[in-house]
């Protein structure tokens, strides 16, 4: 099946190396060399991945992971020479999904891409199940669509999800591992954290006041009111 990637990366050798070997896997590809050109080409032409260097002309590439995050359901590899344990906690922790240190093999980012990708059709699938009311919530499975006392809440795709997985069992405390597995799957490699960005983007979007629907149990994970 084919996806949208695009490639954010200055560096042509690499961006040509990247292009063909997704190409390869039949992936459209679209390029940027800088983050204003990303973030045009995010609006005018959504993709379904990005590959994201860190070090650009205009900025810091993870400026632009905190904001596709934000209002994306695109996954996110990070591309970098910079080999520091710091930037990959600080990119998962913004919301990453992987992270590719320079110089790397092509075929194991194309199998990282892959695996990425696939989860896609295992969530859309894992996630359908009747409709749920949860207090003031209203969440359809089939239409992916979740509404706060009568008003639409427009989620991502990976907000829907975790929404979906607590609110299948209301009060009931989920780690974050759990919610890792319900949403990306077993064999996920980043880091767990990346849940507490899309909670934290989910609340903003469901939350009409305090508190919470989505209670953070310490140390654990998180439930929603029953």
């Amino acid at each position: 099946m084919s996806y949208r990637v695009l490639v954010v990366e200055d560096a042509p050798e690499y961006a040509e190396l990247i292009t063909a070997a997704l190409r390869a896997e039949r992936h459209e590809v679209i390029t940027a060399t800088t983050l204003s050109d990303a973030r045009d080409r995010m609006r005018s032409t959504p993709p379904d991945l990005v590959i994201l260097d860190l070090t650009l002309p205009d900025g810091d590439g993870l400026d632009l992971c905190r904001e596709i995050r934000q209002d994306s359901d695109a996954f996110v590899i990070l591309l970098t020479g910079r080999d520091d344990e710091v930037d990959k906690l600080v990119g998962f922790r913004l919301g990453a999904d992987d992270y590719v240190t320079k110089p790397f093999s092509p075929r194991e980012l194309g199998a990282r891409v892959g695996a990425l990708l696939a989860r896609t059709r295992g969530s859309e699938s894992a996630s359908r199940s009747v409709s749920l009311h949860v207090g003031d919530l209203r969440i359809d499975a089939e239409t992916r669509s979740v509404t706060v006392k009568g008003n639409v809440a427009e989620l991502t795709k990976i907000e829907f999800n975790l929404l979906n997985a607590l609110a299948k069992r209301p009060g009931s405390v989920l780690t974050r591992s759990q919610l890792r597995i319900a949403v990306w799957g077993d064999n996920y490699v980043g880091d767990e954290h990346v849940v507490d960005v899309h909670i934290a983007n989910l609340r903003k979007k469901i939350d009409t006041g305090k508190p919470s629907h989505v209670r953070t149990v310490r140390g654990i994970g998180y439930a929603i009111h029953s």
